[in-house]
């Protein structure tokens, strides 16, 4: 089995840069069993950073609740006490600038206790508690600060528990690019392995894209794109099952958002019990990613390079126009463009056994130097015309 991988990867270009001599092993039984234990080594260093998170966190934030609730209790009471008595007493000059200020305390208690965690129940207008520092909630806290997203929703606000997120972050942060890079190379593999099982293409769309490689890699490169959308909207999905108030265009946005670790934090998860899910599946998505965007980096650099290559004729043509001043046929330098779009757009040809595209290849070369030379060539210069000015005289 290793030995037919080894083969199909030898002779597949890779995504991400790993030598063809390394990638057969990507899927040998030891090498497996690597890929999977770095993986595992991720999940429970993410596990036993939300404990951790936990651990310090939650007792400050039932003591914070605790201080909110109470003070937000008081305060309800103080208004309340406060428009009875005057209803009661019927005084009247005043109480609306009185009213308006007592107000104003209760809201920015209520402000203070909402931003805190506590919400107010409908029923019986008492607040409740809402944990932030959950078992899931810590454990999706510390996925987010490995893989550098940070929503913001949830923060660490004693000073241990910095001090621990600093020091957490810069051990985890090394480990979850190493891992994603794994990911993103077996992802490269598989996507070789698959397109080599794939059946040849017909011999007219074969031609095609050997006449024209850099076409075939935009196509792959589309191709790509194309995927992580489809992975996007699958995502998208599922949270639009999981959260009762999120359409598939709110789930469609927040993965986007957090497959290139963005991270605004205006949507993030609500439902505990899909936290575990959603780690695995940004994860995966986040080696998804970045695999994808170095294949379409790539893509950027050699259409750049290609780019440059006109640069030289078109820069020769445009001094010598510069040089030449006024006087300067227009026509000529549109000759030339024609020409160095023929050059550029003329298929290079393949190398054969019989050595005819060897033949080919070097009339194709000498023509791109006879229309170099043609272009850089001195136009010879042209005389003015002599104007003879014959003027008569006569007497009337």
């Amino acid at each position: 089995m290793c030995k037919n991988v080894k083969n199909v990867a030898w002779e597949t270009e890779t995504l991400m840069g790993t030598p063809p001599a390394s990638r057969w092993e990507q899927f040998c039984p030891r090498a497996a069993l690597s890929h999977v234990g770095l993986f595992i080594a991720l999940m429970l260093y993410t596990g036993g950073g939300g404990l951790v998170f936990r651990a310090l966190e939650y007792p400050a934030e039932l003591e914070k609740q605790e201080y909110h609730r109470e003070r937000l209790l008081t305060e309800r009471w103080n208004l309340i006490k406060f428009v009875s008595e005057y209803h009661n007493n019927g005084t009247e000059g005043g109480m609306e600038k009185l009213l308006s200020d007592q107000l104003a305390i209760y809201e920015k208690v209520l402000e203070e206790a909402s931003s805190s965690g506590l919400a107010l129940e409908v029923e019986n207008n008492f607040p409740a508690a809402e944990e932030k520092w959950s078992i899931l909630q810590a454990v999706f806290f510390s996925s987010t600060v490995l893989t550098t997203i940070g929503y913001g929703n949830i923060v660490p606000e004693t000073f241990w528990g910095r001090l621990f997120c600093i020091a957490y972050a810069l051990i985890g942060i090394p480990l979850t690019l190493t891992v994603i890079a794994d990911l993103g190379r077996v992802f490269a593999t598989v996507v070789s392995i698959i397109a080599k099982q794939l059946p040849a293409m017909p011999k007219c769309c074969k031609r095609v894209s050997e006449a024209n490689p850099a076409g075939q890699r935009s196509l792959y490169a589309l191709g790509a794109v194309g995927f992580l959308f489809v992975y996007l909207s699958a995502g998208a999905g599922l949270f639009k099952m999981w959260e009762d108030d999120w359409s598939f265009y709110d789930g469609f946005y927040f993965c986007f958002i957090t497959m290139t670790t963005i991270g605004f934090g205006d949507l993030v998860p609500k439902r505990p019990k899909y936290m575990l899910l959603c780690t695995l599946y940004i994860l995966i998505g986040l080696a998804l990613t970045s695999t994808i965007i170095e294949l379409v980096r790539r893509q950027y650099a050699r259409s750049w390079q290609q780019l440059r290559a006109l640069s030289g004729p078109l820069a020769d043509t445009l001094r010598r126009l510069g040089d030449a001043g006024r006087g300067v046929d227009v026509s000529a330098l549109h000759s030339d463009l024609r020409k160095v779009l023929t050059v550029v757009t003329m298929p290079r040809l393949s190398t054969g056994k019989d050595g005819l595209s060897d033949k080919r290849q070097l009339e194709w070369e000498a023509a791109v130097e006879a229309v170099i030379r043609d272009i850089t060539a001195p136009t010879p210069e042209k005389k003015p015309p002599i104007v003879q000015i014959v003027i008569y005289e006569s007497s009337v």
